[in-house]
């Protein structure tokens, strides 16, 4: 067994948005580090077979849509020929570029990428399996848990290529199913989904819950579902998956109402299940640290720390599953490591569904405020009304602001319209700084721009609203 000519400051185990950035983050505070990625390429879920991908997928369908009808409402005629392959050609190579500039930070960084799985093996030590099976141990100071997590399976719904697939295989799929069924009205089901109807698919979504999207904002989720619905795509709510027998002809589904009733059966080509993720810990020995997941699989910590020399970031501990959650999460803990100041706001980690149109928000939602008895301000504006998404033809959708009825601090914004994970991020700057609504409201925008809408909403807090 080979050991590391040195000890590391700080070894990381998984690379992907969460492990990789802190890579990078010890680098560039001079820590000597390495990263422990067993995927052949860095990047993780995210960058290889998720948000990447995905968005990938979703701009590429974007412009097939448009061109088989936006197009000729403009003046260009066209005759689109699908090309499936090529599409996802030009997603791998767009996703082998950012994974290739990733390896290209760790030598800018002096960051050590080890390939193989890891395992924690006692107080600073780490397991690394090759894939040829060989074995070293790394010694360090610092061991930093950035496994990411899993797709969530579905009970007495098993995986089978080409049809019950999960998130990664809906990535891939080599053609157009003529009927998706998807279960989970979560983001990336909605994403997925909204893919390949764009493609061509017929696409029914069934959920659980008797609305869509559960942490969204509930006017925003339900102005979502009907945009939805009205593009084509169909929803099953209140309705549970028991079963799914697969032949040569598709996927049958056995589907019970989730209070209880009679059981049907709806059939279809492909099944996506996207009912959530969980925290991946497989194999990684945290019982070697007297570290213990709780029942659902996350590592609880104290400012990132779960042990002595023991560390923990994204999406194997709570907080949103997101990737710059984990990028946050990256950075502070690595400044802690490092004796400088770490910290992440959690009621400020925006959330985007890049579906057309998009979907944003940060803060809390109307439903958090009443439940909470927070007496609070509400403002509102159309983009039908604003020039900008007006004169392109995307006028689907609303910005909410949520203000303090007293002090005018912004508590919440909600975005359903073009471009509105773009527009997010003024409205979570002007809640860093604990800003008013008034304060965007005041703040001049160029014009005609999406965003005047954010700042139409602001205005409409007090009433003074301006239609375009």
């Amino acid at each position: 067994m080979a050991e590391a000519p040195a000890p590391y400051d700080v070894v990381i185990i998984g690379g992907g948005p969460g492990g990789y950035n802190a890579a990078i983050r010890a680098g560039q505070l001079g820590l000597k580090v390495a990263c422990v990625e067993m995927r052949g390429t860095l990047g993780g879920t995210c960058l290889n077979v998720g948000c990447m991908p995905s968005k990938a997928l979703l701009h590429a369908s974007e412009l097939w849509e448009a061109a088989n009808g936006e197009f000729a409402k403009i003046g260009i005629e066209v005759s689109p020929k699908l090309n499936l392959a090529q599409m996802q050609k030009s997603k791998d190579e767009s996703v082998l570029g950012l994974t290739k500039g990733i390896e290209f930070l760790f030598k800018k960084n002096k960051a050590d990428w080890i390939k193989g799985k890891g395992k924690i093996v006692g107080k600073g030590k780490v397991e690394v399996t090759a894939e040829d099976g060989s074995i070293q141990t790394l010694e360090t100071k610092n061991i930093v848990i950035a496994t990411g997590s899993e797709p969530t399976p579905l009970p007495g719904v098993a995986f089978e290529a080409g049809k019950v697939i999960d998130s990664t295989g809906a990535l891939s799929l080599p053609s157009v199913p003529k009927k998706l069924i998807v279960v989970g009205a979560g983001i990336i089901g909605l994403e997925l989904g909204s893919v390949w109807r764009r493609l061509g698919a017929e696409v029914t979504v069934v959920e659980f819950l008797d609305r869509i999207t559960p942490g969204m904002d509930t006017e925003v989720a339900t102005t979502f579902q009907r945009t939805l619905t009205k593009q084509g795509m169909k929803f099953k709510l209140g309705a549970k998956v028991t079963a799914a027998k697969s032949g040569k002809d598709g996927v049958e589904l056995t589907v019970e109402p989730s209070a209880g009733g009679a059981a049907e059966t709806i059939k279809g080509d492909v099944v996506l299940v996207a009912i959530g993720r969980r925290p991946y810990t497989d194999g990684l020995g945290l019982e070697n640290v007297g570290v213990t997941a709780d029942k659902r699989g996350f590592i609880d910590h104290d400012h990132f720390k779960v042990a002595d020399g023991v560390w923990v970031i994204g999406d194997v501990t709570h907080g949103p599953m997101l990737a710059h959650k984990a990028e946050e999460d990256a950075v502070a803990a690595i400044d802690i490591i490092a004796g400088k100041y770490g910290h992440v706001d959690y009621a400020l980690v925006p959330s985007v569904v890049y579906t057309a149109p998009e979907v944003s928000w940060v803060g809390q939602t109307e439903e958090q405020l009443k439940a909470a008895g927070v007496n609070y301000k509400k403002g509102k504006f159309p983009f039908i009304a604003n020039s900008r998404a007006k004169i392109n033809h995307e006028t689907d959708g609303f910005v909410k602001v949520l203000a303090d009825a007293a002090t005018d601090k912004v508590l919440g914004v909600h975005i359903i319209g073009p471009q509105a994970g773009e527009m997010i991020h003024e409205a979570a700057i002007t809640m860093s700084f604990g800003g008013a609504s008034e304060d965007i409201a005041r703040t001049c925008h160029a014009h005609p721009t999406r965003s005047e809408a954010v700042r139409q909403a602001a205005m409409d807090v007090e009433g003074w609203a301006m239609q375009a």
